[in-house]
């Protein structure tokens, strides 16, 4: 049975602390002050008879006991997120709303076509679309802003309380406007004579680009920008000399049409799968499921 002294704002509390990993980043979150935020901590701490959370002055670090209660006050939250949502769609106009983030290079190359797919199966459904970093559409999925995201696999401890469904594999593209003079003599070493547009820290990427210029001796590249930006990209790549680090589906369509051109080089070390982000232990609703569905067909016609 749940002791009703606890509260919403015990929960929120401890999930936004959780999440911006210090009581500071939790009052911001919070429209609160930090000595509010960490009464409120304290309070949990003192219903619960454990403590969840140690401080230093490096910040804050669950417990066991705190990672365990995580996880079921951040799947409650989700929950109830999504109940309001519901009410509020219904309130409206009794229209069942989609939220999906997806990674800049799904949102380039399978989502289009997915869309379709969903628009067609889902009559009465609104698919409401993000895309953006892998790290801020997990932290966004935790916390019940999204229902799904769509993209590569993280990194083992970015993908903590989400479940993952592989659709396709995907490769690191480096990629350069037509004539550009790595065409004539395609070498990886001769990289750092250009300006190198880099994944950005939070990319799912960017430690597997790492990897791979590490196993060909290619260490740091002073001269580069760091994004995943696909238009600023794409625009840069097309109008200078830079070399475009970037997952092949956000280039995809540009190679197709000729206005960029992917440098020969293996990037084998770099293939990831791509799939499915959702809550782990959540059951998918009637309209999530419609558009898993249209997801996999579209995965299905990727060359």
């Amino acid at each position: 049975m749940i002791d009703r002294r606890i509260k919403l704002r015990h929960v929120q509390a401890l999930v936004e602390i959780a999440r911006t990993g210090s009581l500071s980043g939790a009052a911001e979150a919070l429209a609160l002050t930090q000595p509010a935020v960490s009464k409120t901590l304290a309070e949990l701490e003192t219903v619960l008879g454990t403590r969840l959370m140690e401080r230093s002055r490096a910040g804050v670090a669950l417990t066991p006991a705190g990672e365990m209660f995580l996880h079921y006050a951040g799947a409650s939250l989700a929950a109830l997120a999504q109940g309001l949502d519901g009410l509020a769609q219904l309130g409206m106009r009794g229209e069942a709303v989609l939220r999906v983030g997806a990674l800049p290079s799904v949102a380039a190359r399978l989502l289009p076509e997915a869309a379709m797919l969903f628009r067609a199966r889902a009559h009465g459904s609104v698919l409401s679309l993000v895309d953006g970093p892998h790290a801020h559409l997990t932290a966004e999925l935790r916390r019940g802003a999204l229902e799904l995201v769509v993209g590569r696999l993280g990194e083992p401890e970015t993908m903590a309380g989400l479940s993952f469904t592989q659709l396709y594999t995907e490769r690191v593209a480096f990629v350069v406007r037509p004539g550009h003079p790595l065409l004539k003599a395609p070498q990886l070493a001769r990289l750092a004579d250009w300006p190198v547009l880099f994944p950005s820290r939070d990319a799912a990427i960017r430690p597997l680009v790492e990897r791979m210029l590490l196993a060909h001796g290619i260490g740091a590249l002073p001269d580069r920008i760091e994004t995943v930006s696909g238009a600023f990209g794409r625009v840069l790549a097309r109008r200078s000399d830079a070399v475009w680090i970037i997952s092949e589906g956000v280039a995809a369509p540009d190679i197709a049409e000729g206005t960029l051109v992917a440098l020969p080089f293996d990037t084998g070390l770099t293939a990831g799968p791509v799939g499915l982000m959702t809550r782990a232990g959540e059951t998918l609703t009637p309209t999530a499921r419609l558009f898993l569905g249209a997801l996999s067909d579209a995965a299905e016609t990727l060359g």
